[in-house]
């Protein structure tokens, strides 16, 4: 095993952290045509899920799904997401 490896437990505190805030606010940035745009400006599409998309391009961005109890998150079109820290 690598020494620099470590288990995904490593991170379970920084991603606490991460997404402990406020995500409308949060800058995400379009991997189809570069916009950047708050969460809170994209384009929310409800259904079985939830699907966020690009208010410039119609990229989609993120899915959400949640039976009760979990969660799936899928960042397929963001190529980053700023959050405050």
């Amino acid at each position: 095993m690598d020494s620099l490896m470590l288990d995904g437990n490593a991170v379970a505190g920084l991603l606490q952290e991460v997404f402990a805030v406020e995500m409308t606010a949060a800058i995400g940035t379009c991997a189809g045509c570069g916009a950047s745009e708050p969460v809170g400006a994209v384009h929310v599409y409800r259904g079985a899920g939830i699907v966020l998309r690009c208010p410039h391009c119609d990229n989609l961005l993120a899915k959400v799904v949640k039976d009760g109890t979990r969660v799936w998150l899928s960042f397929p079109g963001l190529q980053t997401l700023a959050v405050a820290a």
